[in-house]
């Protein structure tokens, strides 16, 4: 499209000459293609509107002069704009507080929204080939020193980087491409209507307050549509936001082309659809979404066509509910009224009116018609009111372009000779404004419009930022109404103002009274987070529960975060409550089934240490070296006693007293217990008469040999405790980890291994030696007892080391209570429950005479 700009600039070049009437009735000669409306003032303000949308095709041959063609297609809302810049342009000159002593006046042409029609129509403008009628004498058009226009970025671009050379200024009211803003490239350019950069703004934080985190994207192919995307994929990438896709609508686009844009529309899984095009194509588009019945999504209009009553009749139910961004609207007094004429009188023989009623009513303002068709005379109460929906929002842009070009022209005849701002102060020229002086000017402009708006340039030629948010309602009587239920507002501050009334809006899509979702993952509720598919976009992602300790207490949480020290998750992951604190105490079941045993043995104990006191004269008792059986049932009552020191919440005294109290009483009776192995096994292998082997294992010796077993483990035990005593811990444990454990570490795990290794090693030796006595005389076995006991204490102990590697918590230290208080209980019932048997029970064989009777 820009090479097709460029050769019609050419083309006019080529041929640029002064053109004069013939006839003195002639009314205006016109370089564009529908048709120019012209008003002689001292002041000439040009106007590009694309009151038609289909320009003819360009001769590119360049063997022949160019035929002017005639553009085709009237819109009726460009249309207005146009009306719009008369209807100031009057207003002005009916203001005597406004250039008093000067008239504006107006030359608008059709720009037929082409860049080649728009290029055409603007030199001609400024280079004087436009011809008009002064009385009865044809002259030349006067100069035009500033163009108000064009409503496309494409063509607006073109405008300025082709007029910019000579410093005409342009003032556009619809062009808002964000490229425009570049100073460099475009420094007489100007506009009413805010930068994209700020609709995008906008567009973002309604995506982001509706939570529509997967959307589509179609834009036209010019610049408006391609800055616009880009623009927006740069808000959106600070965003959790995604687009699914984006397409383009080609500017000459086939229906498979069409076709293949709705069907993709169809098949995705976002249901908000954003648009960056102008009207025209968004029309071409939208008609096939009606041939389509594609009715379940949410449009999002941009200011192109966000206020547009074209596209109603084309798919009026499946736009219903669309949301847009609207420029604000204002109701300028006298405009509304003015605009339902669409003609002014004084231009009733103009070929664009002509055109235009021609196109829209079918109906002829004059003797003939542009067409040459027999069509009825118009009879003058022709209105605009039933062409569908009309928001002035654009109209008040046109109206603020006209006012700011007048307080410019006031400013420069307020200067006064010798201060102006010029090369030795000097002052503007009037009679003859220069474009360049003109363009200083309006750059600087500041002033309130009548309606109590302040308007301004800012150092990139944009106004301050304000829209409208614009919702698309269907009337009862099938009428399109845009119904303002929100806006934008960057003029307030840093921080943009962002209202929506959520109670006002009509939702588009099949279900008009729910908001609809268009996410490509459902959220994660709270207790997960967010993992992010592979080869996908952020927002397609799996909700994965967080790990146990971890939480995530809102919803779509990135990532869980680790519950404090001493705080665990709850079961859903949404909270860290305070752990529990473990450990084998009194209370527990466990803790009190071990107290119950322990007491029981240690009663027990004192109860067979008791019968035994009281038959010590007794010949079993005496029998069984009474002294080592006291000494081992004492030993044994600390052993059951011990186990009360496991139970209860460790302290640095508990822990060091159960370790070493367990083995040193476990010593003492495991050496008594091996003392009396010894005795019995010499005294009953030693076959000769008066042999001296006796008075080695007499009652001295054994004392020393229990003192000595036992100063062993002592001495273990003190440089046990001097060096890296048992002190209590913590640890993670119970159910899910959800709990702390107290228990009491061993400090020194050689320490540990030392004391259990001394007390298996004794065990063994006694086991052995009890083996090879088994067979002694059945009346007084025993050896045969103690065999058994340290069958089963070795059995115990060895079944203690794996289950006490492997139990959790507190369970580790109810294993090795319950090691203690078994071996505890087998020696006591194996070595003692026979003796009790007879003490108690059969006393009449508690007889010297049955006891020596083999």
């Amino acid at each position: 499209m820009a090479v097709t700009a460029w050769l019609w600039a050419l083309e006019l070049l080529a041929v640029m000459v002064w053109v004069h009437c013939v006839e003195p009735s002639c009314t205006l000669q016109s370089r564009s293609n529908s048709g120019t409306l012209y008003k002689e003032g001292d002041v000439i303000i040009g106007g590009l509107f694309p009151v038609h949308f289909n320009a003819p095709e360009p001769d590119h041959s360049f063997t022949h002069r160019a035929q002017r063609g005639h553009c085709q297609g009237a819109d009726l809302r460009s249309y207005r704009w146009l009306l719009t810049m008369i209807f100031t342009v009057e207003e002005i000159n009916r203001d005597p507080a406004l250039l008093p002593n000067l008239t504006l006046g107006y030359l608008a042409a059709d720009s037929c929204l082409s860049e080649g029609s728009t290029l055409s129509a603007a030199l001609a403008m400024v280079t004087g080939q436009e011809e008009a009628v002064s009385g009865e004498q044809c002259i030349s058009a006067p100069s035009v020193p500033v163009i108000i226009g064009d409503a496309r970025s494409a063509a607006s671009i073109v405008l300025a980087d082709t007029l910019g050379v000579f410093d005409i200024p342009l003032v556009s009211y619809l062009a808002s491409c964000a490229c425009l803003s570049d100073r460099s490239r475009f420094p007489t350019f100007l506009r009413t209507v805010p930068s994209d950069a700020f609709q995008t703004k906008a567009i973002a934080r309604l995506l982001s307050l509706m939570g529509w985190s997967w959307i589509g994207v179609i834009s036209g192919d010019d610049a408006y549509g391609r800055s616009g995307v880009q623009l927006l994929l740069k808000e959106l990438d600070h965003s959790s936001m995604c687009i699914e896709y984006l397409e383009v609508i080609p500017k000459s686009a086939p229906q498979s082309r069409l076709k293949h844009i709705v069907e993709r529309i169809q098949s995705s899984k976002a249901k908000v659809v954003v648009t960056f095009a102008i009207g025209p194509d968004v029309e071409v588009l939208l008609g096939e979404v009606a041939k389509q019945n594609l009715s379940d999504r949410q449009w999002i209009a941009t200011s192109a066509w966000s206020t547009s009553s074209h596209h109603v009749a084309v798919s009026a139910v499946c736009l219903t509910g669309t949301l847009g961004f609207a420029l604000r609207r204002v109701d300028i007094q006298g405009l509304d009224s003015y605009l339902t004429q669409l003609y002014p009188e004084k231009h009733l023989q103009d070929s664009l009116v002509q055109n235009v009623l021609e196109e829209v009513f079918g109906c002829r303002p004059g003797e003939q018609t542009q067409t040459g068709a027999s069509v009825p005379q118009c009879t003058g109460l022709e209105k605009g009111e039933g062409q569908g929906e009309v928001y002035s929002d654009i109209n008040y842009n046109v109206y603020k372009a006209v006012y700011a070009i007048a307080y410019a022209v006031q400013d420069m005849l307020a200067c006064k000779p010798g201060q102006g701002p010029f090369e030795d102060g000097e002052c503007p020229e009037i009679k003859s404004i220069r474009p360049k002086q003109l363009l200083h000017y309006l750059k600087s402009v500041k002033f309130t419009t009548p309606v109590g708006e302040l308007v301004y340039f800012d150092k990139n030629g944009d106004p301050a930022a304000s829209y409208d948010i614009i919702n698309w309602h269907l009337g009862s009587k099938g009428k399109m109404e845009f119904i303002k239920v929100g806006q934008f507002d960057a003029t307030r501050g840093p921080e943009p103002d962002f209202q929506l009334d959520l109670k006002k809006v009509v939702w588009g899509g099949s279900h008009s009274d729910e908001v609809p979702v268009s996410v490509c993952s459902e959220s994660c509720p709270p207790g997960t987070r967010k993992a992010v598919q592979k080869g996908k976009p952020i927002c397609c992602y799996d909700c994965v529960p967080c790990a146990t300790g971890e939480i995530s207490n809102v919803t779509d949480s990135t990532e869980c975060s680790k519950c404090p020290e001493r705080f665990w998750s709850n079961a859903d992951r949404t909270d860290c409550v305070p752990m529990l604190v473990e450990f084998l105490s009194f209370q527990d079941n466990m803790g009190i089934i071990l107290s119950v045993l322990s007491v029981s043995g240690a009663t027990l104990t004192g109860t067979i240490l008791a019968a035994f006191l009281h038959h010590r004269d007794t010949p079993l008792v005496r029998a069984n070296n009474s002294e080592l059986s006291f000494l081992l049932l004492l030993s044994l009552k600390l052993c059951f006693l011990c186990a009360l020191a496991f139970i209860g919440r460790p302290a640095p005294w508990s822990c060091m007293l159960r370790h070493t109290l367990f083995g040193i009483s476990f010593v003492v009776c495991l050496a008594c217990v091996l003392s009396k192995t010894v005795v019995v096994l010499v005294a009953f292998r030693s076959t000769l008469p008066g042999s001296s082997v006796m008075r080695y294992f007499g009652p001295v010796q054994q004392r020393v040999g229990i003192l000595l077993c036992t100063l062993v483990q002592v001495v273990v035990c003190v440089l046990w405790l001097v060096l890296a005593p048992p002190v209590p811990t913590e640890s993670a444990g119970g159910e899910l980890g959800a709990r702390v454990v107290l228990l009491c570490a061993v400090g020194s795990v050689a320490g540990f291994s030392l004391v259990l290794g001394y007390i298996g090693l004794l065990s063994a030796v006694c086991f052995l030696l009890a083996f090879f006595a088994r067979k002694l005389p059945d009346n007084f076995n025993e050896a045969k007892f103690i065999t058994f006991s340290m069958l089963i204490f070795c059995a115990v102990w060895i079944a203690f080391v794996p289950a006490y590697v492997s139990s959790p918590g507190k369970y580790t230290v109810a294993v090795e209570v319950f090691a203690i208080l078994a071996s505890s209980y087998g020696l006591l019932l194996c070595i003692f429950a026979p003796k009790c048997y007879i003490i108690l029970l059969r006393p009449e064989k508690n007889l010297k005479k049955n006891i020596m009777v083999k």
